[in-house]
């Protein structure tokens, strides 16, 4: 790991995205909550904070954080479901890898609750939108 004992403690704020492709149907059957495991949404909002209070457990050598907060929100679309994910922290080293974990596995949970559905559902991205805090400051990903 690296050694962040010396470097001072400071807000810090990552969001991340994923989306999760799927056919119209499919998307319906989402939002309508019509699936026979039930609410994908909510569970696939669920997971993703489980999975970026476990980050830790996941990532090799990333450093356990003491989260102030974690947000998953589900925005089904014509094409499938975004997923944004933004963490927080009062600590000495950054939450992207939190957000992004979360944002991950929200839409690893979403492909399982629909997978009976739709075979074929794909998870086509997962990125960093933006982080602040911390020695480098602010960054966004600027759109092409």
């Amino acid at each position: 790991m690296v050694d962040v004992g010396a470097k001072p403690v400071t807000w810090r704020q990552a969001t991340a995205e994923c989306f999760v492709a799927m056919a119209p149907a499919t998307v319906a059957a989402v939002r309508e909550a019509s699936l026979a495991k039930g609410d994908a949404l909510g569970v696939a909002r669920l997971a993703g904070i489980m999975a970026a209070k476990r980050t830790p457990e996941l990532i090799p050598l990333c450093h356990p954080l003491p989260l102030t907060d974690v947000a998953v929100d589900l925005e089904p679309t014509e094409g499938g479901v975004r997923i944004v994910a933004t963490a927080r922290v009062e600590a000495r080293t950054g939450v992207e890898m939190e957000a992004m974990c979360a944002a991950a596995v929200a839409g690893l949970a979403l492909v399982d609750m629909v997978k009976a559905v739709e075979r074929g559902v794909s998870i086509e991205r997962v990125r960093l939108l933006a982080k602040s805090g911390g020695r480098s400051g602010e960054w966004r990903r600027e759109e092409s």
